[in-house]
This record gives structure tokens, sequence and C-alpha cells, in this order.
């Protein structure tokens, strides 16, 4: 039984996804993505499709504009920061390690919202500086 609820939720997951993406848009991001994820999830799957495509619309459902992400990637490259080793995996929604230094992302890249990154496992990650919370991992 356990076997096929986790085999269900794969399959779940693999729906969820493409009907995720569709619910997000970059200017509502991973809030909205979540939001139809878990509707998307509903529909498909019942409670459980609704808590594995709401998860799966957070991922697809990112803070930046392709154009934000751009900016950025533009400033950290320019910053020459070293790369933080972790053995933990970065994941978005999920706090870093007290350990890694966290950078601003100065008002003059021209986001929304301020926020800080860092560079984990040779990844620019965007964090929320007081939660210390990754919100989204800059490609």
């Amino acid at each position: 039984m356990r076997n096929h609820a986790l085999s269900s939720a794969a399959i779940l997951t693999l729906l969820a996804l493409p009907l995720a993406a569709c619910q997000s848009t970059p200017e509502t991001g991973a809030a909205t993505g979540a939001a139809g994820g878990a509707v998307a999830g509903a529909v498909v799957g019942g409670p459980v499709g609704a808590v594995v495509g709401g998860v799966a619309g957070a991922a697809v459902g990112g803070v930046l504009t392709a154009e934000e992400q751009n900016r950025v990637h533009t400033y950290v490259v320019a910053q020459r920061r070293p790369t933080m080793r972790v053995a933990e995996e970065v994941t978005v929604g999920q706090p870093l390690p007290p350990r890694v230094r966290l950078y601003p992302v100065p008002q003059s890249v021209g986001l929304r919202n301020p926020y800080s990154y860092t560079i984990v496992n040779d990844q620019t990650v965007l964090v929320d500086p007081q939660t210390r919370t990754v919100v989204q991992v800059i490609q």
C-alpha cells in the first residue's frame, strides 16, 4: 500500500508540473505557482495531489522575471564572490546554514524586494535576508 501511494505521488508530480507552470507568471512567482499547482494537483489526485501540486508549483514559479535574473546574474559575476561548499542540498523554501555568508543585492540592480545572495556549490542563490530562506536558485 505504501509503495502504491509513493508511486501515485510520483505520477501526480509529473502531471502537476505542467499544470502548475501554466498557473505561474514571473510577476506573481512562487506563491501563485504553489496555489495553482495545489488546485491542479487536487483536481488530478485529490488531497495528496494538492500537496504534491503545491510543492511542484512553488518550484516552477520563481520570484524574479527573466530580466531581473539577468541583472542579478550580471551583478553577481562582477562581484567575484567565492563559492561556499555545503553538504546539504540547496532547496527553495529551506534556510541556508548559518555559516553561509550572505551579500546584499543593492537597490541599483532594480529588484522589487530587498534580497541577499550567495554562491553555494557553484550556484547563485537568492535569499530572504530576514529568514535566510532560499527564494530562488538563479541559472
